[in-house]
């Protein structure tokens, strides 16, 4: 029975399409069937893995409304192993368009789940905002992971974050786990990057990840080409840093 992860964070720019499409390449060289759900409507997560956005007739849109199944929407990529349902910019209408229906917070739960038999992980990459889109991805999720930057404002807004994962846990999803903290674009040469690893490794301890996502060039220039960093250069750090991130998943999951 495979396992749904969510990655969140409302903060935007703090590494979560990276993560996603990254952490599911890597899990896909270590021989897991995954498959990538993109729920953002920049779409950034399925031009990353070489997706023509722009012809895109099933997706993540049409799977929260129920007019097509699962996995009527899942197109195969050039990362071994790693399937994606993709996201169009149609889905910025999904939360006016779900705002009157019912159960509207399980829309993706009841569409997704079943496919658990069919992949060891499948990842889901949130929009930068606690909306509704983000509430589905919860609800739907066995566990969370929440990328947090290396940078001033890091732990400004994972306050909130955590609360609204407390409360899906209460009300929507009380299976719902932490599956880690993850420390995003570390530089080992800024002080200031040092404070933060330490201030939140004290105040989360357990939470986080031994892992530490270091900033990399070519992880940047990757998404340019539309191919994972374990495609585009599979010797850089990041593609080593984002191994190490799968191996660590995959040894907590056993």
């Amino acid at each position: 029975m495979g396992k749904i992860i969510a990655i969140a964070n409302q903060k935007g720019g703090v590494g979560k399409t990276t993560t996603s499409v990254n952490l599911a390449a890597s899990l896909g060289v270590l021989e897991k069937k995954v498959l990538l759900i993109d729920a953002d409507p920049q779409a950034n997560a399925s031009s990353g893995l070489g997706i023509d956005i722009e012809n895109i007739e099933l997706g993540t849109y049409q799977l929260l409304e129920h007019t097509a199944k699962a996995e009527e929407a899942i197109l195969k990529t050039d990362s071994p192993n790693v399937d994606i349902i993709p996201a169009h910019i149609d889905l910025v209408a999904i939360e006016i368009e779900l705002v009157d229906q019912d159960k509207r917070e399980y829309m993706l739960q009841a569409a997704i789940t079943h496919l658990k038999e069919h992949y060891d992980y499948i990842i889901i990459d949130c929009a930068p905002s606690l909306g509704l889109l983000t509430l589905n991805a919860l609800t739907a999720a066995d566990s969370v992971i929440i990328p947090i930057q290396c940078e001033y404002f890091a732990l400004e807004g994972l306050g909130k974050l955590l609360n609204t994962i407390k409360s899906v846990q209460r009300i929507h999803n009380q299976n719902l786990d932490i599956e880690g903290l993850l420390l995003t674009m570390y530089d080992a040469r800024l002080r200031l990057s040092n404070q933060v690893v330490d201030e939140v490794k004290k105040h989360f301890d357990e939470m986080v990840f031994k892992t530490i996502i270091q900033r990399n060039v070519r992880l940047s220039e990757a998404p340019s080409y539309g191919e994972s960093i374990i495609n585009y250069d599979a010797a850089s750090r990041g593609a080593s840093n984002y191994l190490s991130l799968a191996e660590e998943i995959i040894k907590k999951n056993k």
